[in-house]
């Protein structure tokens, strides 16, 4: 098939690419900017594009079978007009409604585990409202995936979940602090798990209509993902000092608001709520396989 790819530079997108071309399907990647690595691909092509701006998509969708459409962010920048409200809901709209116009019948979606209405975040409040732009569109094949916790080499410029841990607390400090008792769970899946799972979606048929769980098969909590990441970064692991919740709280919301510290009130609110689902279905419809979040998957790490 012929895919549109949005958010291909990004870092699931970059394992996204790979897979689709794996499986020999030829992708126009609709990018904001860069992009010039990309073109050295073969069977890519280089559509410049942003997903807030539908007059910048021109001919993207035009014989297109398929959209696979990855744009988001995990924090927001309101004073640029980045918000979870513009990219997610707005972003998807434009998206779904381009494709829908050009007769693109198959679409599939990245969500988020945890998206739902009544979210603890907006980012998760808005990733449901994307989620609803996409099946009340009439497509004949649609497929949304909602991952937990990605892992896996993310290289130089972009953000990933251990690797953000690991530079901004887990390298850096000697004692580590923790949100309340830090038992609170996570669920990390490989990123070529859930990249591989993506082209594989496009063509599968049984798949439509359906919304997946993406997540590891061990529930980790979170003390131990901050071990087993000292660990994959070579250090030993670091003693951990707890910090009320309350506390916690007022200090991500102030502080983290204004970006002082490494993590934002969604995401914290995200965190302490534990990120875990059943990703039986994901396993069993699709082949495709994560090795366990522990010291060998997590060597990536001693690079940064």
């Amino acid at each position: 098939m012929h895919v549109l790819l949005t958010g291909a530079t990004g870092y699931v997108g970059g394992y996204v690419l790979d897979a689709l071309l794996r499986h020999g399907h030829t992708v126009r990647a609709l990018v904001r900017d860069g992009g010039e690595g990309l073109a050295a691909h073969e069977n890519v092509e280089v559509h410049q594009g942003d997903v807030t701006d539908p007059d910048s998509f021109g001919h993207a969708f035009a014989s297109v079978d398929a959209v696979v459409h990855l744009v988001g962010i995990i924090d927001e920048s309101p004073s640029n007009g980045v918000t979870f409200e513009r990219i997610h809901v707005d972003g998807t709209r434009n998206v779904v409604e381009a494709a829908r116009a050009a007769g693109v019948g198959r679409f599939v979606h990245m969500s988020a585990n945890g998206a739902r209405p009544d979210g603890v975040s907006a980012y998760q409040t808005t990733k449901w409202a994307a989620e609803e732009v996409v099946r009340g569109a009439g497509f004949d094949h649609w497929v949304i995936f909602r991952p937990s916790t990605l892992f896996g080499d993310p290289g130089e410029d972009n953000p990933e979940f251990a690797k953000r841990l690991w530079e901004t607390l887990v390298e850096p400090f000697p004692v580590l602090p923790v949100f309340g008792d830090g038992a609170y769970e996570l669920q990390p899946v490989h990123v070529e798990a859930c990249a591989e799972a993506f082209a594989q979606a496009v063509a599968r048929d049984a798949s439509n209509g359906v919304a997946y769980c993406v997540a590891g098969k061990e529930r980790i909590p979170y003390r131990e993902a901050l071990r087993r990441i000292a660990r994959g970064g070579g250090v030993r692991p670091k003693p951990t000092a707890p910090v009320p919740i309350a506390l916690a709280r007022l200090g991500v919301n102030t502080l983290g608001k204004a970006g002082l510290l490494p993590i934002s009130p969604a995401q914290f609110e995200m965190l302490v709520e534990g990120n875990t689902c059943d990703p039986s279905a994901f396993f069993a419809d699709f082949d495709v396989e994560s090795p366990p979040f522990d010291v060998p998957a997590l060597s990536y790490l001693r690079q940064y």
